[in-house]
């Protein structure tokens, strides 16, 4: 039986055994031409195997894809996507939060004002991150990029990827509730072009604080929701273990999503999703965004303004 490995899902686990089989090959000094052309089998057992396993999955596996501990954060687009990144510290009231990203950076010569959640790798820096949940000095922070990218007439990019806003004590006493009302009211009429993108999982306020947006894209295997599925299922049931049920009922997922004309569109994923293929997930990425900043771009700011608030008027169906 091959070894358990933490960085492959459940469902991902058969994967495993045929890559530690080419790993095996390829790093073998005494590997004989033979081995070598089974490279090539096992490459194909390896791509079946993937799109047999991503044809048919279901919302819970795709919210643990959107947490996959090996996809990439929003730092990792930066490093590789981005230049001339000028980073942005604190929120000119109370500290930094580590959570939250904002800085300048440039885009094949388009300028963006970049804010995102970051969260952390190893233990040391997921702490360091508080887990990817921020504070109310983060979502200030933010806001500060914000107002800042109005005054240059420079766009905004916003990157999600959150459990969702901190519910501890201290973010409490700082008016957590009020500085995500702030960030709604306030990127709701704010005079510059606004593109966010759900990279990995959006969680409640906490993902809508920096969500408000002109174009609202989410990547394949993102998801997007008022609570996390556990949450839900807690509440529901009083039982955490029902999260797969509570997944399938929250519409959740970048197809869903769509239908519901909640997001304006879904950016592709690499093959066996964006922690398989980095550098086809950036490729992927920068198309898109370059794609609708035209499609912004191309549209007064005067009539942005009016179209994203008959976007957010629009929201939520009911029955008289």
């Amino acid at each position: 039986m091959s070894e358990y490995n933490l960085n492959y899902l459940d469902f991902e686990q058969p994967l495993l055994e045929i890559e530690n089989k080419i790993t095996a090959i390829e790093t073998s000094a005494n590997a004989s031409q033979k081995d070598i052309k089974k490279i090539e089998s096992l490459k194909m057992d390896l791509d079946k195997n993937i799109s047999k396993i991503f044809s048919s999955l279901s919302d819970w596996q795709i919210s643990q894809i959107a947490r996959h501990p090996l996809r990439p954060y929003t730092l990792d687009y930066v490093r590789d996507m981005f230049t001339d990144f000028i980073e942005i510290h604190g929120d000119r009231m109370f500290g930094d939060d580590k959570a939250i990203i904002c800085g300048f950076a440039t885009l094949q010569n388009e300028s963006f004002m970049l804010i995102g959640h970051q969260k952390g790798r190893d233990s040391k820096e997921k702490v360091f991150r508080n887990f990817g949940m921020p504070k109310p000095e983060g979502y200030r922070k933010a806001l500060r990029a914000m107002k800042l990218a109005e005054k240059f007439q420079i766009p905004i990019l916003t990157f999600i990827d959150t459990p969702g806003a901190y519910p501890g004590i201290d973010a409490e006493s700082r008016n957590q509730s009020i500085a995500i009302a702030d960030n709604l009211y306030e990127m709701s009429k704010i005079n510059t072009p606004i593109i966010s993108v759900v990279i990995g999982e959006g969680g409640s306020g906490g993902a809508l604080a920096i969500g408000v947006a002109d174009r609202l894209a989410m990547l394949q295997y993102s998801i997007y929701s008022v609570i996390s599925p556990e949450g839900c299922a807690s509440i529901l049931w009083k039982d955490a273990s029902k999260a797969n049920i509570a997944a399938e009922a929250l519409s959740i997922t970048s197809g869903k999503l769509l239908g519901h004309k909640l997001i304006d569109r879904i950016i592709p994923e690499p093959h066996g999703a964006a922690h398989r293929n980095y550098a086809a997930m950036y490729s992927s990425l920068k198309s898109n965004i370059l794609d609708m900043l035209q499609e912004v771009n191309n549209t007064s700011h005067s009539e942005l303004l009016k179209n994203r608030n008959a976007k957010l008027m629009s929201y939520g169906q009911f029955e008289s």
